[in-house]
């Protein structure tokens, strides 16, 4: 294979790069070559966020503290990455379409892909405000402001083009932006050196109070994205070839870690290098950073990396939506269509302070997200390879073959997420939401489908079947 060849996608219809099989198994012959995969995940690796990421560890705990949730966020990530991708390179299915199979049947499945759903609305909100910010300070307009508005919801229309063909569009994409942002970023260190005290680790320090709550606050918001960033993954690693080990799958999730931990890190150093003259909020909101540090080049710089990781919250967000509402009502109006829903959500959702907001979302998404992914796993390593109480290989997710819906892995979702969500409240403190449940929802499903002897895998003779109500390709 030629090193050209190692860094794009195989030949595919158009038809095939718009839908990216989002409600079908991926074709032996449309896998994709590790360099491609882990190019096209580059985006989501030097989105924004992390530095935000970065700067609330290193407040929230300073050096060396932030060192212990930072590396649990690293190495968890590759283990549940490797895992989830293991799988999904095998099967060819999204984690929304394996869900089906593996643990919550076919209608159950529904709820765990709007779960999944809500991160990516979420996110794209989160990357789309960091631009209206960039804008409107340099314009000086008011940010809630009508005008406001139409800038997020102008440059969330002109990203999903970059989106509309999936994966091919996206490899593409990054094969210009990623050298572009390495640029950027330099130019907006060197203006920093030039206009402030670089703070070394020493500087690092915290600003919050609280000792032990602020460690756990921070291991909070580390859990909320350590699963999230081994999940993303699998959207793309299911494109993987099906014979890919897992040697193969941690080499692209930590091919996919190392620039985002460079980031996290970099987010922490410009936090604490700023944090005296732009004040805590600013220090750690890229489009003020930026700006500041560049004008109307920072400008650019934030329009064209929140593109870069918009287009994989538009996609995963598509295939996640176009999975849900097939699984809920057979409904299929193809991909594009849900990539318009998540803009349109990001729109209506927009005059939220998403920035500030963000350690209730990420305790609330950790309770959500992790208790399913980690069923999912329990299902597949525990239940049926281990204890064989069904097959592990050719995992089922057609109508007709599998059960409506499988009371163990929803009966253990709706459990554990009932005790995250008493910490959510305050019933006891809310940074050991996720942990709590993230444990008691696959124990819970382990249990049952061993008590159930995993009759639940099967339909039942004569459950009803419906045809689609459109067909996708």
């Amino acid at each position: 294979m030629s090193i050209r060849d190692a860094f794009r996608g195989p030949e595919a219809s158009i038809d095939d790069q718009v839908e990216s099989f989002a409600t079908d198994r991926v074709p032996a012959d449309k896998r994709w070559p590790i360099p491609a995969i882990s190019l096209v995940l580059l985006g989501n690796a030097t989105a924004m966020f992390f530095f935000t990421f970065g700067a609330q560890q290193s407040f929230l705990v300073g050096w060396p503290m932030m060192l212990l949730p930072i590396g649990y966020f690293f190495f968890g990530a590759i283990l549940i990455g490797a895992l989830t991708m293991r799988v999904a390179s095998r099967e060819g299915l999204s984690q929304s379409l394996l869900s089906r199979g593996l643990g919550f049947g076919r209608r159950g499945a529904a709820v765990a892909s709007f779960i999944y759903a809500i991160n990516f609305v979420y996110y794209f909100l989160f990357e789309g405000t960091i631009v209206s910010h960039a804008i409107a300070y340099y314009f000086d307009i008011e940010i809630h402001s009508l005008a406001g508005i139409g800038i997020f919801a102008l440059v969330g229309l002109a990203t999903i083009a970059f989106v509309w063909r999936g994966m091919y569009a996206m490899s593409a994409l990054q094969k210009w932006g990623f050298p572009l942002f390495v640029g950027l970023l330099i130019w907006a260190l060197i203006n920093l050196d030039s206009m402030h005290d670089i703070a070394g680790f020493s500087a690092w320090e915290s600003t919050a109070t609280g000792g032990g709550a602020a460690l756990w606050t921070a291991m909070s918001l580390a859990n909320g994205q350590m699963i999230f960033q081994g999940l993303i993954a699998t959207d793309y690693g299911r494109f993987a070839s099906r014979g890919i080990r897992y040697r193969g799958t941690g080499t692209i999730m930590l091919l996919e870690l190392v620039p985002m931990f460079t980031i996290i890190f970099l987010g922490a150093m410009l936090g604490a290098s700023l944090v005296g003259a732009f004040g805590e909020d600013r220090a750690q909101d890229p489009g003020f950073v930026f700006v500041h540090l560049m004008g109307l080049v920072g400008v650019f710089f934030v329009v064209i990396t929140q593109i870069r990781i918009n287009v994989m919250n538009l996609y995963g967000g598509s295939i996640v939506l176009s999975s849900g509402v097939d699984a809920a009502t057979g409904y299929r109006p193809g991909r594009p269509w849900w990539m318009f829903a998540v803009w349109l959500f990001g729109v209506v959702f927009y005059a939220t302070d998403v920035i500030s907001n963000l350690g209730t979302f990420l305790a609330i998404t950790g309770v959500l997200t992790n208790t399913w992914v980690l069923i999912i796993l329990a299902d597949y390593f525990v239940c049926r390879r281990w204890l064989k109480l069904g097959r592990a290989e050719n995992i089922e997710f057609r109508e007709g073959e599998v059960r409506e819906w499988n009371p163990c892995g929803l009966v253990s979702l709706g459990i554990a997420v009932f005790a995250g969500a008493l910490g959510i409240v305050g019933v006891y403190p809310v940074a050991y939401a996720s942990f709590i449940a993230m444990f008691l929802g696959p124990i819970t499903h382990v249990a049952m489908t061993t008590a159930t002897k995993g009759r639940y895998y099967t339909p039942v003779a004569g459950e009803p079947v419906s045809e689609p109500a459109t067909a996708d390709r």
